[in-house]
């Protein structure tokens, strides 16, 4: 297959729809992408979604090439979810209710984490989250 290549492409909000719950994204600080090795873009409005669906073994975890999120401090910028860090809090009203906002940066979370009494979570620990 000559020119098929798995990439990431943007979140269009208020156009695409959430895979899961199947709401359109409209909260452009919130929100999520995988991508499989095939080309096939999965697109979620909140962190939840995302991991339910990853977890859900409808792919294979392998299978994923891209596992991306929105970094809540530049809304629409979608980061390697694997690298990012989460913030989670009762003070955050998010899509579908995860309480978290993820983070390019460790450094981006400290003003937010403190002014929402939230707690700092890695990839690993914010999948335990949703499981």
């Amino acid at each position: 297959m000559v020119g098929c290549t798995a990439k990431p492409e943007p979140l269009v909000f208020g156009k695409d729809a959430c895979h899961t719950c199947k709401m359109t994204l409209v909260d452009s600080k919130y929100g999520a992408e995988l991508v499989t090795k095939k080309g096939k873009i999965y697109k979620f409005d909140d962190l939840n979604c995302m991991l339910n669906f990853y977890h859900s073994g409808y792919e294979e975890i392998s299978d994923f090439k891209f596992i991306q999120v929105i970094d809540f401090s530049v809304p629409e910028k979608l980061i390697d979810a694997q690298h990012a860090w989460y913030v989670k809090s009762a003070n955050l009203r998010t899509p579908m209710a995860s309480e978290v906002a993820a983070f390019e940066t460790e450094q981006s979370t400290q003003v937010l984490k403190k002014e929402w009494n939230g707690v700092l979570l890695s990839w690993g620990e914010i999948q335990t989250q949703f499981k």
